[in-house]
């Protein structure tokens, strides 16, 4: 396979060139090809050759956009198998084969039917094959070629991101940057110039310029000021070919906004100001307002207005409202027209946000002058003092004088003035005053104890014009006499221990007094003089508004009396004294060494245990219940009490068991032991408890004398054959077992029985620390040992 391929310098005689290089190479002989020739030689034998066989095109272009009315011829394909007898049949396959290009079969000339557009596809991938027509077999194998679009300049350029909002602070430099625009061409960048974009300014000149090669938009002017422009509408183009004649260009527009810097000082529109203020301004309340201009805005704009000098910057004050930028001016003292007609104060305006670059054109502030001329109010009547404090005593008659108020006509005219209380509240109806003289009197009689303070208003009011009226308070207060007797401070509960000492405190009582401390602070206890003398109690003054209650005997007994009455006198320090008499009650209990209280009687001790009567009836309830078990245990105990011999038939060997435990030394009733302390003491011969006699003991027919004499040996002798003899013991062994303890010791018992009856000198008085298990026994010989004494 040969391919030849032409080099054209214009792309549109691409195919001219193709065409001529192929027709001429046909009829001229330039190319051929040749298939199975053999060529005869005179003189030489028959020579073989290997057949050539191969494809013979140029790189095929299109131009895009082609509008005529004829197919538009893309090239040749040939093969060197092709004779012109037409026996070869050149195909087509591939992108856009028989829609967008077509061939013909014969002559292999290849045609585009469509108008192509490189921005949309650059180009198609075809496959071309030569059959013989008889055979319809391949003459040469399948051969890929590419037919490229030839672009053309049908694109203009265009920018994505317009129109632009872009800002600049004024003042800039000249050549400071503003933005940068970039266009874009849909052409091949790689062919000629049609994707070339060149950038021009087509408005906003001489403000702003553009580079044409970056599209950086720059500024162009020095100080430009946004007082006097601030907004600028600039025009940019891109043109493709290089700005070339005949190249298509787009544009787009750039809106641009000068922001603010603070080059601009405050200023006030005049140098003197002149403000009417009333006398009557209420003081905090704002009279006037003053106001710098400033060409700036946003936060350059921001001021702060002062006062510098001026002989009323005591009196008023200025402050700067951030929403208007005004300055607010207040009075911050009364004003008197009488006193002082005008003011004069020098106000300062600042700005509060200086930019340094700029500083040239400053100073930022400015001063003007302003005169405040004070204008004369009838004024209503003015009080000598802004509040009046009185007394008056308690008790004290109806119309008892308590204070004289004073207000007088600030005008010039100084007008008469009268006086009246506000009867708002019900205090004020309590007092009456004197229209012309304004002294207040009583209209009831107080009580300080009761209310000790009135609070009243009084208004006065000129009479040449009723409607001016000023109100002042009065404070009214209610001195104190000794009207009231001293009463102990409350109702106190005294407890005496029955084991208390002679002289020994069991109360201390404080007194009160309704009246204040100039008149009975000072308070004396005493007892009762008209009563014979307390033989039980005595009471201390202890001279610090106190006194003791003290007891006088050494022991109380709750049996004998559980509840004393002590009166008692308090009398206080006033002018003139007043006293009076409380009784106190005061409880026998029973205590604890360390005093603490454990009882006083039945009732106290059971409300103090806080048991109800439910709780109390339940109680006896419960141990009603546990007597009648253990009564019904002993009946049911003894009645089952049966003889050991249940059968005569019955001859086996029984084991009795007893246990019953026995009760020590005091239990004389479960055992007989008259027998195990001396036989000589034995009266008479106890028969078995198991089974009933028939025959009489033989011990019976001894004499007492006989008694007296046997011993142990003989006594244990004499029992042991009175059971051989007995005919009621049953056939199984019983072992009987006799303890001898011995005659009475010469020393005496130590055992503890009977042991109260005996008199001893001991103290027991160490038993109270033994722990509250002795607290019982403590007790005893606690009330013992007294009775002994005595």
């Amino acid at each position: 396979m040969r391919i030849t391929s032409t080099s054209c310098i214009c792309p549109v005689l691409v195919c001219l060139c193709f065409v001529q290089r192929c027709y001429g190479a046909a009829h001229h002989g330039s190319i051929k090809v040749t298939r199975n020739q053999t060529k005869h030689i005179e003189g030489e034998t028959e020579v073989h050759h290997r057949p050539k066989r191969g494809w013979v095109w140029n790189q095929f272009f299109v131009l895009e956009e082609h509008m005529g009315p004829d197919p538009q011829y893309v090239g040749k394909l040939h093969s060197n198998s092709d004779k012109g007898d037409g026996s070869v049949k050149y195909i087509l396959t591939g992108e856009g084969a028989g829609t967008i290009f077509i061939i013909d079969d014969t002559t292999g000339d290849i045609h585009s039917t469509k108008s192509l557009d490189r921005e949309q596809k650059t180009h198609y991938v075809l496959h071309a094959q030569a059959i013989d027509r008889r055979t319809n077999k391949p003459l040469e194998p399948e051969s890929e070629f590419i037919i490229k679009v030839q672009d053309i300049n049908d694109n203009a350029p265009k920018f994505t991101d317009g129109p632009y909002i872009v800002t600049v602070p004024e003042m800039s430099e000249m050549g400071t940057s503003v933005l940068q625009v970039t266009a874009t061409d849909a052409d091949d960048p790689t062919y000629g110039n049609s994707a070339r974009v060149v950038y021009s300014i087509l408005q906003g000149q001489p403000y702003f310029s553009v580079d044409p090669k970056t599209g950086v938009i720059r500024t162009a002017l020095h100080n430009m000021d946004r007082e006097a422009r601030e907004h600028y509408s600039v025009v940019i183009q891109a043109k493709d070919m290089a700005g070339q004649v005949g190249g298509l260009s787009g544009s787009t527009t750039v809106n641009i906004t000068l922001t603010d810097v603070n080059d601009n000082p405050p200023r006030f529109p005049q140098k003197h100001y002149q403000l009417y203020v009333p006398e009557s301004a209420q003081v905090g309340s704002a009279v006037g307002k003053i106001k710098a201009n400033d060409a700036d805005t946003g936060s350059n704009a921001d001021m702060k207005y002062t006062i510098i000098n001026g002989d009323g910057s005591g009196v008023f004050s200025i402050s700067t409202d951030k929403e208007t930028r005004e300055g607010i001016l207040s009075l911050k003292k009364p004003l008197n027209y009488e006193k002082k007609k005008s003011y004069t104060l020098n106000i300062e305006g600042a700005n509060t946000h200086l930019d340094f670059r700029f500083s040239h054109l400053g100073p930022f502030k400015d001063v003007t002058m302003l005169k405040v001329i004070v204008g004369d109010v009838d004024e209503p009547p003015l009080f000598t003092m802004p509040s009046y404090v009185m007394e008056v005593y308690e008790n004290a008659k109806i119309g008892t004088p308590v204070g004289t108020v004073t207000a007088h006509d600030p005008d010039a005219a100084n007008s008469l003035v009268r006086y009246f209380i506000d009867h708002n509240t019900e205090e004020d109806r309590y007092f009456t005053i004197d229209a012309s003289t304004g002294t207040i009197k009583t209209a009831k009689i107080f009580d300080r104890e009761e209310t000790p303070w009135y609070n009243i208003t009084v208004a006065a009011s000129e009479i040449d014009n009723p409607g001016l009226v000023s109100h002042v308070p009065v404070v009214v207060r209610i001195l104190d006499v000794n009207d009231n007797p001293p009463e102990l401070a409350r109702d106190y509960d005294v407890v005496v221990c029955e084991n208390t000492k002679p002289g020994q405190v069991i109360q201390t009582v404080t007194a009160t007094d309704k009246d204040n401390s100039a008149n009975g602070a000072r308070f004396h206890f005493s007892l009762d003089e008209g009563l014979s003398l307390n033989p039980n109690f005595t009471l201390r003054n202890n001279e610090d508004n106190t006194a003791s209650i003290l007891t006088k005997r050494r022991r109380y007994s709750r049996t004998t009396q559980d509840i004393y009455y002590l009166p008692v006198l308090v009398s206080d320090g006033g002018v003139p004294p007043l006293s009076s008499s409380s009784t106190l009650t005061i409880r026998v209990c029973a205590c604890e060494r360390d005093g603490r209280v454990r009882t006083c009687h039945a009732e106290a001790f059971l409300s103090s245990a806080g048991l109800s009567t439910g709780a109390l009836i339940a109680i006896l309830l419960c141990i009603v219940i546990l007597l009648a078990i253990v009564v019904l245990f002993i009946t049911l105990r003894r009645s089952k009490k049966e003889p050991l011999i249940i059968s005569e038939e019955d001859v086996r060997e029984n084991v009795v068991t007893y246990d019953d435990e026995g009760g020590g030394e005091e239990d004389t009733e479960a055992f007989d032991i008259t027998a195990l302390r001396n036989p000589s003491a034995a009266e008479e011969l106890k028969y078995r408890r198991d089974v009933r006699p028939e025959v009489k003991p033989l011990s019976r027919h001894h004499p007492s004398s006989s008694v007296d004499s046997i011993d142990v040996q003989e006594f244990i002798k004499q029992r042991l054959a009175e059971a051989d003899l007995d005919p009621s013991v049953p056939p199984y062994d019983s072992l009987q077992t006799y303890a001898y303890e011995g005659h009475r010791s010469e020393a005496g018992s130590i055992s503890s029985l009977d042991s109260a009856t005996t008199h001893s000198d001991q103290d027991y008085n160490y038993l109270g620390d033994w722990g509250p298990e002795f607290k019982k026994l403590a007790e005893l010989y606690g009330e013992i040992e007294p009775e002994r004494t005595t």
